[in-house]
């Protein structure tokens, strides 16, 4: 059996190392594949009237760290998102998700990543905004 040099003692070292990391992203070069909490920032408008709803109102949430996987999420349900982009997020508000008039929260979710196991944070979802609509 040949013994292990120490080049390759110091390379297992490091790696062990890096794999015990928790949360360290930027230090842990298996987080690669990690997805960022999104942060949202405001709503296009934060007033709407129900006859807007009804005629299927197009609402853009503005934020960053947005992914083609953040989804728009309307009180606790989360939304098809239209044309997303890394600031943008859009929904189509219509009576099937809000039925009347009354208050929405808005939220802006980012499922895990694949590498969750390896102590990376990944993904997460936004604090509340204000939609009123009225009648």
């Amino acid at each position: 059996m040949k013994p292990i040099s120490a080049r390759m003692r110091h390379f297992t070292a490091l790696l062990v190392a890096l794999l015990l990391l928790q949360g360290c992203n930027a230090l842990n070069p298996l987080c690669g594949s990690a997805r960022p909490a999104p942060a949202i920032a405001s709503l296009s408008v934060t007033t709407i009237t129900f006859a807007q709803v009804q005629q299927g109102f197009l609402l853009t949430v503005n934020g960053s760290q947005f992914v083609s996987s953040s989804v728009v999420v309307i009180n606790g349900v989360a939304q098809t998102t239209q044309d997303p982009s890394s600031a943008q997020l859009q929904v189509t508000l219509t009576t099937a998700l809000i039925s009347g008039p009354g208050i929405a929260n808005v939220q802006v979710k980012t499922p895990s990543g694949t590498s969750g196991d390896l102590g990376c944070s990944s993904g997460g979802i936004t604090g509340s905004l204000v939609l009123t609509i009225t009648s």
